[in-house]
């Protein structure tokens, strides 16, 4: 049986939740990582993925620009990154630069790889949505990489920024 309760009690119930690190170059040819929750796969043939990004942060611009993107499934050690990436904006922060990460080129993009991360997807942009205060961006994934080593991924496990494995 079911009771109705608000939308922001019911949400709590979707831990835990897939974290994603999304990279674009801005301008400037900065590689920009962001954290993000909301992601899916949308198409399967080709294969597609997508983000939703509030529209105030500064890797929207990053995205609209370089029209490609990077998503990096991060390993459970990378909790310390993704609140980082997650916390700090492009704008006043060269991300990479100041929190040491293990990166590497991409392949098919002008983009770059998180080495750690247990998968990165190059993705081209090919669509975008508005969604109420987020944008929804689509990318092909044009190119795949998996770690050399097992990694088990980075999941919220609970509100507040909780991160952690999910098993």
């Amino acid at each position: 049986m079911q009771k109705q309760v608000e939308y922001s009690d019911a949400i709590k119930t979707k831990y835990p939740e897939q974290v994603v690190i999304v990279i674009a170059k801005d301008q400037q040819g900065k590689a920009n990582p962001v954290t993000l929750g909301w992601t899916m796969i949308t198409s399967g043939n080709p294969p597609m993925m997508a983000i939703a990004v509030a529209k105030k942060h500064y890797s929207v611009q990053a995205i609209n620009h370089s029209k490609c993107f990077t998503i990096c499934y991060p390993s459970s050690e990378m909790s310390d990154a993704a609140l980082f990436f997650g916390s700090k904006s492009g704008r006043d922060t060269d991300k990479l630069s100041e929190f040491k990460c293990n990166t590497e080129p991409a392949v098919k993009i002008n983009s770059v790889l998180l080495s750690d991360a247990a998968a990165n997807f190059e993705c081209k942009l090919v669509s975008q949505a508005e969604a109420g205060d987020h944008f929804i961006f689509i990318g092909e994934i044009v190119c795949s990489h998996i770690n050399t080593e097992s990694k088990k991924r980075l999941y919220t496990i609970a509100p507040g920024h909780k991160l952690g494995s999910a098993s």
